[in-house]
């Protein structure tokens, strides 16, 4: 570690990234280099390694996570293809040389510093050439994004700005098995998406616990390393789409807008918000989005035989705006209840993904199972199988508990 002074000039002098200066980790680095001698460095020592356990136990592999994931100046010109003013380009290069010097730092040259012989917990640290793998990640930014989108996939709006989700849906094309042609076509509609092909809004409607809510979560995980992330938007959150669309527009990734469970009364302001994204006006369609809908009715409006009464004069032609509303999606996959065999199917391959052991006994259960549930889906045959795996979890643990005794 080169002289703490030094150091403390150089972080001060940090302009471009400075919101990664700014973080609690290199603020109590700070704090703890800027300490005069004889003040209790030892707390101010803990205080750091404690900041960077928050996000690992890698001081290199943070600055390099946190200097990638920075949104500035500089990145968003190179993701807009855009030219670089010099000083711009010159300023970037030298304080990624800085981070560099800052990845050296090691546990052993802190604690040293400190004063105190006593222990002191560790940290690892791995050296980057920051230079060259920023730049590596800027030629690439296209897929692997920049500020929140590089280290998240799914998203929500909250108080209209875009937030990631905290507790992500990991599904994986891989663990969902039938409706295999379903998801073929919204594979092949998400690809062309991405490589900017003629692709549509898509509508999955059917019958609930199918998996249409699923099959897009999985569909955004597999895509994400070519640069798919996903924005989920409530039914009450629609006119919001606009803007959240408007927010992406410059950014080199592509975004599905995700809408789940989604279904109108007659009388719904929100029909007409939907209405006006999904026609496309220049206004409001973003080049980099997508919409996918899922729902359990094709037409999205709840009518009772009431509203067939009502006093509009034209309300044939009411009706028929409503009923049309899938008609404006490019793409509509029909997701229906698989058979009993079918079912079984699904069963059958959840249990060898999951290695446990398929009997006459279990296909008795999985059936009776799905009847108390309401219908053979492919929800029950997961929650089934989730069921079986945590009974067999909990019997092996008997087991060896019994055998240690």
């Amino acid at each position: 570690m080169c002289d703490s002074g030094e150091l403390l000039c150089k972080l001060d002098s940090i302009v471009l990234f400075r919101g990664v200066t700014n973080g609690e980790v290199l603020s109590s680095l700070r704090r703890l280099l800027a300490s005069p001698e004889g003040e209790n460095r030892i707390a101010l020592y803990a205080d750091f390694v404690s900041e960077l356990f928050k996000h690992g136990y890698d001081f290199g592999s943070y600055l390099m996570d946190a200097v990638s994931e920075d949104e500035n100046d500089y990145i968003k010109l190179r993701s807009e293809n855009l030219e670089i003013p010099t000083v711009l380009a010159n300023c970037a290069k030298e304080e990624l040389k800085i981070f560099g010097e800052l990845s050296e730092i090691t546990s052993d040259s802190l604690k040293e510093f400190t004063g105190y012989s006593g222990y002191l917990p560790d940290f690892e640290t791995t050296k980057f050439d920051f230079v060259s793998e920023y730049e590596r990640r800027a030629l690439n930014v296209g897929s692997t994004g920049y500020g929140i989108y590089a280290k998240n996939v799914m998203f929500r709006v909250v108080d209209g700005e875009i937030t990631p989700l905290r507790s992500p849906d990991k599904t994986k094309l891989s663990h969902l098995i039938g409706y295999e042609s379903q998801r073929e076509q919204l594979i092949g509609n998400t690809l062309a998406f991405l490589e900017n092909r003629p692709c549509a809004n898509t509508l999955l409607y059917g019958d609930a616990g199918t998996g249409k809510s699923s099959s897009v979560k999985a569909v955004a995980n597999y895509f994400a390393p070519k640069g798919l992330r996903l924005i989920e938007i409530r039914k009450e959150q629609l006119r919001d789409i606009p803007h959240v669309m408007e927010s992406v527009r410059d950014n080199p990734l592509k975004f599905i807008i995700f809408i789940d469970d989604l279904s109108f009364n007659s009388d719904d302001d929100n029909f007409s918000a939907l209405k006006a994204i999904l026609e496309g006006s220049a206004s409001v369609q973003s080049p980099n989005t997508v919409i996918y809908v899922t729902s359990n009715r094709r037409h999205l409006v709840k009518e009772s035989f009431s509203d067939r009464d009502g006093d509009d004069v034209h309300r044939g032609d009411t009706m028929q705006e409503q009923i049309s509303m899938s008609e404006r999606f490019g793409l509509v996959i029909l997701f229906t209840k698989p058979s009993k065999q079918g079912y079984l199917e699904i069963v059958r391959g959840l249990f060898e993904e999951m290695k446990l052991e398929w009997t006459d006994e279990v296909e008795t259960k999985a059936c009776a199972f799905a009847l108390r549930k309401g219908g053979f889906t492919p929800r029950a045959a997961e929650q089934f199988v989730d069921q079986c795996a945590a009974e067999h979890m909990s019997a092996s643990r008997h087991v060896k508990v019994s055998g240690e005794k």
